[in-house]
């Protein structure tokens, strides 16, 4: 079976923790990473035109695309480190929850934290990319905390009876 492992800075450790948890020994893992196109761009357009300076200074795209590889790295490298086993690195670039569908297609396993409001239960606590990646996974889906689980308290009162 393949496992897919959706890293995200601040949440991906839930999600190798869970890999390691549920994933069969046999598994193939596979550690994702998904970078966001177009910061790097959007830097450069502030540069060049809102702050006038195109041709005064370095346009700062090029460094700003080396730092997002070298964070994207890091991140798998201490990750796979975490994981303790034989993985599978895989880097994408482009529409965030589109790349981790993807990702999945073949996938046995899709392995992703939550990643909107973390201090209640509910449906808030999946952001736009999960809550997308969770409708439209091709495959059976992992949802971890990050953190561990808010109190069942935490459960917003049913609606009024009419």
């Amino acid at each position: 079976m393949r496992v897919i492992v959706w890293l995200v800075e601040g949440t991906w450790p839930a999600c190798v923790d869970a890999a390691r948890g549920y994933a069969p020994d046999a598994s193939e893992v596979v550690l994702l990473h998904v970078a966001e196109p177009g910061v790097a761009g959007l830097a450069h357009g502030a540069f060049a035109g809102l702050l006038g300076r195109a041709g005064s200074e370095p346009d700062p795209q090029g460094r700003l695309v080396e730092l997002g590889g070298t964070s994207a790295a890091e991140l798998l490298a201490a990750a796979e480190a975490r994981l303790g086993r034989p993985c599978t690195r895989l880097e994408r670039v482009g529409r965030v929850e589109r790349e981790v569908v993807a990702a999945a297609e073949e996938a046995g396993l899709l392995v992703l934290a939550r990643d909107g409001d973390r201090s209640r239960l509910g449906p808030h606590s999946l952001g736009k990319a999960a809550r997308f990646v969770v409708d439209h996974a091709p495959c059976p889906v992992l949802l971890v905390w990050p953190e561990g689980a808010p109190d069942l308290t935490t459960i917003p009162p049913p609606p009024p009876h009419p």
